[in-house]
């Protein structure tokens, strides 16, 4: 059964050349609130949980018992839900994890040892990540409190404290951060020397955002449905999608293609839209939420995840109702529904091939075959929700970090690959 979407020009526009990459900076060498869906799925599963009777003990060991666990590394140094994960692009050697006991640590992949904490956070850090060369690392908590630290000796670079922190997103090709914040700011800060520029508030929560792949222009997308780019180095805004063309809910996700001429959308409205990105122009609206018929709640299911394929012209989206949709950009019509048992969190392609991975709140890793639609392998070992995860930039090794207080590391790699 296909789905269709209102029609649109996908051709490509002409994009910015290469004089005008990088053009942004100078390069020198110089308590955690889940989204109020997303929370109340996780109440009702903990109710469900609770419902089945009997010794309660007794039932936790005999969990315990049966859990199948295939991570090569379970890093349990938190004491708190795990929120953020990453790992260093370079190499693959380094994790960076942050949790809601206001802590991240940076460790070792081979063997979970610590490399050191990340200290003086003051609520919950729920975004981290490596600079393109991995010699920083950036952990950021929920207060708005984003800290930089050297990757090879644990020393703290920079801080700054803005308002409570949304999302946080390194440039792919320079020590640059950009990050949006309840207040609808958006900031970008070259590292370490700190050197800032901001750009106009919105007037409401800055959801979600992202560096564009030319490095010369972000996405950010608000609360009241606008989304918006910006050039840069002008500190201008190129366009915005707002009234009659901007979602009807909270944007959740962004993304865009290999070549930075579309954008994918995500919302609590249970669309997804592509954009043009030259443009502005909104070429189609998906109706990517799938809601289950069984499901008596009135909320249609909000879009969790959104990511282009890097080698096919195919579009994931992951809701909460717990469908995987695959896309074809070229006729905008859905080949795949790859359904979960409970709600998708996060979805990413394999940087090679047509393989994709998902993480679902029932702890499970999957991998997707994205021609036929069948789920390939699964990985167990959580005992509670997936609440983020990433690949390796080589696809080999798959990290995550989840509600039972670990992160844990996949080895990916196997003869079926």
């Amino acid at each position: 059964m296909e789905q269709q979407g209102n029609q649109g020009d996908l051709s490509d526009d002409e994009g910015i050349g290469d004089d005008d990459l990088l053009d942004i900076v100078e390069d020198d060498d110089g308590d955690f609130v889940l989204d109020d869906d997303l929370a109340d799925v996780m109440e009702d599963l903990s109710v469900e949980g609770a419902a089945g009777g009997g010794d309660g003990i007794e039932d936790d060991d005999a969990d315990e018992d049966d859990t199948v666990d295939d991570a090569n590394v379970t890093f349990e140094k938190h004491t708190g839900s795990v929120f953020s994960v990453g790992v260093d692009p370079v190499n693959s050697l380094l994790a960076v994890s942050g949790g809601e006991d206001d802590k991240a640590y940076v460790w070792k992949l081979a063997n979970g040892e610590v490399m050191f904490e990340c200290t003086g956070h003051k609520d919950s850090v729920t975004h981290t990540g490596f600079s393109h060369d991995s010699k920083l690392v950036a952990s950021g908590d929920m207060s708005g409190m984003i800290k930089v630290w050297n990757a090879s000796t644990g020393q703290e670079v920079w801080s700054f404290e803005c308002a409570d922190l949304e999302w946080l997103d390194w440039h792919h090709a320079v020590n640059v951060l950009l990050a949006g914040t309840a207040d609808g700011d958006t900031w970008m800060w070259k590292i370490p020397s700190g050197d800032t520029k901001t750009f106009q508030s919105h007037g409401c929560r800055s959801t979600c955002g992202m560096f564009m792949k030319d490095g010369a222009r972000a996405i950010a997308g608000y609360e009241d449905g606008t989304l918006k780019v910006w050039d840069l180095k002008k500190g201008s805004n190129i366009f915005h999608l707002s009234d009659g063309t901007s979602h009807q809910g909270p944007l959740t996700c962004v993304d865009c293609n290999k070549d930075d001429v579309l954008i994918a959308s995500g919302s609590e409205d249970s669309t997804v839209k592509l954009i043009n990105s030259n443009t502005g122009k909104v070429l189609t609206s998906l109706n990517a939420g799938f809601p289950n018929p069984k499901d008596d709640t009135d909320s249609p299911p909000s879009i969790e995840s959104v990511c282009f394929s890097k080698v096919n012209p195919v579009l994931a989206t992951a809701s909460l109702s717990g469908v995987l949709g695959l896309w074809d950009l070229s006729t905008q019509r859905l080949r795949q529904q790859c359904k979960h048992p409970n709600s998708i969190v996060k979805v990413r392609w394999d940087p090679s091939g047509p393989l994709l991975y998902s993480c679902c709140l029932d702890g499970v890793v999957r991998m997707w075959d994205s021609r036929s639609g069948t789920c390939e392998k699964e990985w167990c070992g959580h005992k509670g929700e997936i609440l983020d995860f990433t690949l390796s930039r080589d696809g080999n090794v798959l990290l995550t970090g989840s509600g039972d207080t670990t992160a844990r590391v996949y080895n990916l790699h196997s003869p079926e690959r």
